[in-house]
This record gives C-alpha cells, sequence and structure tokens, in this order.
C-alpha cells in the first residue's frame, strides 16, 4: 500500500483499550511478586531491631545491663547478603527467561525464595539466617528480573508505564506492610517476634505462583520461540479476542518483522549486549546498567535499611512509628506515577526526581548537622523533609527506573540486557546495605545525618545522566522503541518520538522503517504521505 504505516490497521495494543482491560488485569497481578522484594527489605529493617531478635542472635553489651546489640560487621552482613544473593539471582533469570519462559521462571522463583524463608524461619544463629537471606535474594532477583520483563511484554504499549509502575508500588506495599506486622510483634519476648513477620513471606510466594500458574505466556517469548500459533492464542487471551483476530494479527507481524531484523544482525549472546550498531545496542545495555545503578544511589534504601535506626540516632522517641509513616508516603506518592510515566513521559520525570530530591536530601543533610537531638521541632521539620524526600522518589525514579529498563532492550537479548541491569541494581544495592554501617555508626565513620550529603551529590549524577543518556519513550510500543534508537539521540529524542507516533509507524512496514532509517525523517516525502493517508 502507498500509504506506509497509515495503511495498517490500528492494533488491540495500541487502541483497543476495552478488549486490553484483561491483558492489562493480567500484567498487573504479575506486580505482586515485588510484594517479596518491598516486604523482606521492610522486615530486616525492623527484625533488627527488635530485642528478642537481638538476644538470640547478638550479644549483651555490658554483663547485667539487659542492652543487646549485634556487631557491625554482624548487622552489614545480615542486611546485605539478600543484596548479593539477588545479584546472582538476577544473572540467573536470564537464562530462566530464555529457556523456561517468563511464566514459568517466576514460579521457579518462589520455589528457591521458599526454600530461603524456611531456613530464615528456622535460624537461631546468624550463620543459618544469612543463608537463608541468600537463597531468599536468588528468589528476589530472579523475580525482579522477570516480573517486569513479563508486564513490558504483555501490557498494551499505551498504559505499558502504568502497568510496569505497579511493579514498584508493589515494593513499596511489601515495605509498608513489613512494618505493620514488625510493629505489632516487636515487643514480643519469644521467637515469634522474628518468625512471624518472616514466615508470612510464604504467602506471597505462593500466592505469585499459583496466579502465574494460570496466566498466559508472554506472546513476545513465544515469538522468540517460533511458537507463533501459542503466541496468537496468548495475544487473544491479552486482548479478550479470537486467535485470528486482525488486531492479533498485526501485532503479531510487526514483532516478527522486528524479531528478523534482530536475527539477521546476530543479537543472541552476552557478547552482542555490548557491541557498537545502527540498533545502538551498547548505549541500550550501558543505559540499563547505569540507571538501575544511579536508583540506588539516590540514597532511599538507606532510609528503608536503616531508617529505623537513624531516626533512633537522631532523637525520634518511637522510630518505628516513623518508619511506618515514611513507608504510607512511599506507598501513596507512587500512585501518582501511574498517569504520570504515561503522560508527562519517562525522561521529564526522572528529571523532575533527581531535582527534587537533591534539593531535599541536602536540606535534611544541613538541618541534621545544625540541630541538637533535643530540638523537637528541627527533628520534625528534619523527618518532613526525609518524608518530601520519599515522595520525590516514589513518583519518579522509583517506579520510572524499572519501567524504562524493562522497554529499551531488542527481543534478541532482552532478558540478557535486562538481566545485567537488575544485576546491576542489587550489586549497589549490597555495597550501599553493606557500607552504611560503616559510614554512620559511632565507632567507625559516624557521619549521621551528614551521610545526606553523599546521596544529594549523587542524585546530581542522577540529573547529568538522565538528560544526556535517556531516550523519551512513552507510548511507543516496543518495536518502535527500536526505530527510535536507531535515529536519534536522548537530547532530540522528545521530537522523534512525537513524530513516530504522528506518523503511526509500524515495525512490519518497510516502507515506514526505510524512511525512519534517514535523517531527514518524515520531512521529505510529506506530500506523498498525505495522498496515502487520504487513500486510506
Amino acid at each position: 500500500m502507498p500509504g506506509g504505516a497509515a495503511a495498517l490497521p490500528s492494533s488491540g495494543m495500541d487502541t483497543g483499550k476495552k478488549s486490553s482491560v484483561v491483558g492489562i488485569l493480567m500484567s498487573c497481578f504479575a506486580a505482586f511478586g515485588t510484594i517479596l522484594f518491598g516486604y523482606d527489605t521492610g522486615t530486616i529493617s525492623g527484625i533488627k531491631e527488635m530485642k528478642f531478635w537481638l538476644m538470640t542472635f547478638g550479644y549483651e553489651k555490658t554483663p547485667g545491663s539487659g542492652e543487646y546489640t549485634i556487631s557491625t560487621p554482624n548487622e552489614s552482613l545480615v542486611v546485605s547478603i539478600l543484596s548479593l544473593g539477588t545479584f546472582f539471582g538476577a544473572l540467573f533469570a536470564a537464562p530462566m527467561a530464555d529457556i523456561m519462559g517468563r511464566r514459568w521462571g517466576i514460579v521457579g522463583a518462589c520455589a528457591v525464595f521458599s526454600v530461603g524463608v524456611a531456613m530464615q524461619t528456622a535460624a537461631t544463629a546468624i550463620p543459618l539466617f544469612v543463608v537463608g537471606r541468600v537463597f531468599a535474594g536468588l528468589g528476589v532477583g530472579m523475580v525482579s528480573c522477570l516480573v517486569p520483563m513479563y508486564q513490558a511484554e504483555s501490557s498494551p504499549k499505551w498504559i505499558r508505564g502504568a502497568v510496569v509502575s505497579c511493579y514498584q508500588w508493589a515494593i513499596t506495599i511489601g515495605i509498608f506492610l513489613a512494618a505493620c506486622v514488625n510493629q505489632a510483634t516487636k515487643d514480643r519476648m519469644d521467637y515469634g517476634s522474628y518468625r512471624i513477620p518472616t514466615a508470612i513471606q510464604f504467602v506471597w510466594a505462593g500466592v505469585l505462583a499459583i496466579g502465574m500458574f494460570l496466566l498466559p505466556e508472554s506472546p513476545r517469548y513465544l515469538i522468540k520461540k517460533h511458537r507463533d500459533a501459542d503466541a496468537a492464542h496468548s495475544l487473544g487471551r491479552l486482548l479478550s479476542v479470537p486467535d485470528d483476530h486482525p488486531d492479533v494479527q498485526v501485532e503479531i507481524e510487526d514483532i516478527k518483522a522486528n524479531l528478523r531484523m534482530e536475527e539477521e544482525i546476530g543479537q543472541s549472546s552476552y557478547a552482542d549486549c555490548f557491541k557498537m550498531g545502527p540498533n545502538k545496542v551498547l548505549l541500550r545495555t550501558l543505559t540499563g546498567i547505569f540507571l538501575q545503578a544511579w536508583q540506588q544511589l539516590t540514597g532511599v534504601n538507606f532510609i528503608f535499611y536503616y531508617g529505623t535506626t537513624f531516626f533512633k540516632q537522631s532523637g525520634i522517641s518511637d522510630p518505628f512509628l516513623i518508619t511506618i509513616a515514611t513507608n504510607v508516603v512511599n506507598v501513596c506518592m507512587t500512585i501518582p506515577a501511574f498517569w504520570a510515566v504515561d503522560h508527562v513521559g519517562r525522561r521529564r520525570l526522572l528529571l523532575i526526581g533527581a531535582v527534587g530530591m537533591l534539593i531535599c536530601e541536602y536540606l535534611v543533610a544541613i538541618i541534621g548537622v545544625t540541630i541538637s537531638i533535643e530540638n523537637a521541632a528541627g527533628q520534625k521539620v528534619l523527618v518532613a523533609f526525609v518524608c518530601i524526600y520519599i515522595a520525590f522518589f516514589a513518583s519518579t525514579w522509583g517506579p520510572v527506573a524499572w519501567v524504562v529498563t524493562s522497554e529499551i532492550f531488542p527481543l534478541a537479548i532482552r532478558a540478557k540486557a535486562m538481566s545485567m541491569s537488575t544485576a546491576s541494581n542489587w550489586l549497589w544495592n549490597f555495597g550501599i546495605g553493606y557500607a552504611t554501617p560503616y559510614m554512620v555508626n559511632e565507632e567507625y565513620g559516624n557521619l549521621g545525618p551528614k551521610v545526606f550529603f553523599v546521596w544529594g551529590s549523587t542524585c546530581l549524577g542522577c540529573l547529568l545522566f538522565t538528560y544526556f543518556c535517556i531516550m523519551e519513550t512513552k507510548g511507543l510500543s516496543l518495536e518502535q522503541i527500536d526505530i527510535l534508537y536507531q535515529n536519534t539521540t536522548p537530547v532530540k529524542s522528545v521530537s522523534y518520538r512525537n513524530q513516530l507516533i504522528a506518523h503511526n509507524v509500524h515495525a512490519a512496514d518497510d516502507e515506514a522503517i526505510a524512511r525512519a532509517s534517514g535523517r531527514e525523517v518524515f520531512n521529505h516525502e510529506k506530500g506523498s504521505q498525505t495522498s496515502a493517508q487520504e487513500k486510506v
């Protein structure tokens, strides 16, 4: 057809919002898995401050004092070892995703996670507790890679950002639930004080595993495995239409055309993730790896891992309640991101979030070093700015980093590149979790609130990285994102993305791809394009 992309019928994944409701609900359910991640993060922050847990795993500060603690090395190990497990779990997720599939990979991850939970629940000494956290970390790492991948490949492009943002929202809900359970059990003087909040994690793993057993496999994974009939059936379920519906066939052809191009280039190995070329795979891989690193370097997990300890050292009378308050902010302020990520855009949200966090963290540091712990009004202001800082993170960098890394990679290497990006997140999570006690504890760095000068400076790095490296991808299909990367730069990506939307370019349309491959994209042959659209 002379009209090129304009001649293609619109896909249900693009405009069929009513038919996409089931697919949206299915994709959102997969986000339930990240409650595992959030709950474990929130649980350990409170458990390590519980008196009975300290009596069981630690030692008495001075004989007869009745005050118990654990050594700084053990505290660092207990908190950060989960992240070390998640690092390797994220890397294992790539072969699991490509061999077992996205769906069965998530089910397998739940089984591994449950083994770790069982060990932590049974533990009465540091060694078994630490090994349990390693196994739990392996499961969480796999889930943290596979869930956003499954969501991005299964959800409609017009709401993909909101769907993947549910991933981060589930994390915040998990952290909040953990804080509530910790508050309920912290005063128990028996093993139930830490075993109850730990064992509840079996519920999250069980619900996710059963749910994924019932959901369809990712249609893009099935096409990659050349199971076209199964892919059409899966996509039909997601759109609530028959397998031979025109919307299904258009979407299938787009995915197949894009995969053929990638296979001709030969992208399939880890080495291919770092190759230069027209698809800018190296830029995309490094963008994912460094974006996840910068997300951790915002310092937010300092609050969620060590918030209870930090507030206690700052003179807050009930640090457990303040921790719950910060978690409520985290949960509630993630909700606006559902709308903003697909309307304001990925790139702009990251820029806004970096500026907001930078200002708040410097203010927290300045307030913390200029007031005494007896200054009640000053402490309230400090807590207020911590909450505002968390609000900026929750509505921007929290969900958007996962949205971007779930959608920027070509299908042929998506599992491998996504696993490396997620592993980067967990590697920095481990490093920050392990180093923080040495930075803030009195017998070592004793930075206290001054640590926020560090986090404020890293947010400046987040700002610069976003401006020079992040493309605007809102509203584009995963196949259109490939076209975007082939033909523009991050700084100019907003205007080029608008042209892709305006001309409705499809990956299966060779004429549109040919125009998109030139530098005078959409500006030449404007008259013939208009004429073709009139014919259609």
